[in-house]
């Protein structure tokens, strides 16, 4: 994945200064996410009708300008921090941690979601391949507890090895636990980032 995607329990790790440490080989030479979308405006676009009631994301609320795409039962939303273009979550509304936890229909929904979010953002990005990762609990490298499916648009060559993309996730979600914060603003991509590339998503789906 990943976008994301304000955020209480990290507070105390996140006061604190970390050194900065080199970005793992497989990570360098990456397009910064700030260069994919980019707007002049600095108006925000607003939700559609229908989608404007804020999301949940674990013990987070996410901003419905984030979201592209929604069903009774699931959301797509852009990342915070994408590893590739296109990278994108797809959860349940409810907050479920674990994927056994789903019930049959929230499965099905989950899955038949992210299938259609998944060829719309491999046509949009012009990409050939798709990658969809699920991380089922802590020790499987999930750090928010709802489920969320990873959907990500590959090319040829966007990872020198191709397995690697899974250990680019799990660092991305450690570095997501590191950042998000119930009481601070987050310093990743802005929301106005966010909303533009929410809103050119929202657009596959009308």
């Amino acid at each position: 994945m990943l976008g994301g995607f304000s955020f209480s329990a990290l507070r105390s790790r996140a006061a604190l200064p970390l050194p900065l440490a080199p970005p793992p080989r497989f990570l360098r030479g990456l397009p910064h996410p700030r260069a994919v979308f980019s707007s002049s405006s600095s108006s925000l676009p607003l939700p559609p009708p229908g989608m404007e009631a804020p999301y949940k994301f674990g013990p987070y609320k996410i901003d419905a300008r984030e979201v592209f795409h929604a069903t009774p039962l699931s959301y797509a939303m852009v990342n915070l921090r994408p590893l590739l273009p296109g990278h994108v979550l797809v959860c349940p509304k409810r907050e479920v941690k674990r994927f056994a936890d789903l019930s049959s229909d929230e499965t099905s929904d989950l899955w038949v979601t992210a299938k259609e979010v998944g060829a719309r953002l491999e046509q949009y990005h012009k990409a050939s391949s798709l990658t969809f990762a699920i991380q089922d609990g802590p020790e499987a490298g999930q750090t928010v507890p709802h489920v969320h499916i990873h959907v990500i648009p590959r090319k040829k060559g966007d990872f020198e090895k191709n397995d690697e993309i899974y250990d680019a996730i799990d660092v991305k979600e450690k570095e997501l636990k590191d950042k998000l914060d119930l009481d601070i603003e987050r310093k990743d991509r802005s929301m106005e980032e966010m909303a533009h590339e929410a809103n050119e998503y929202r657009a596959l789906f009308s």
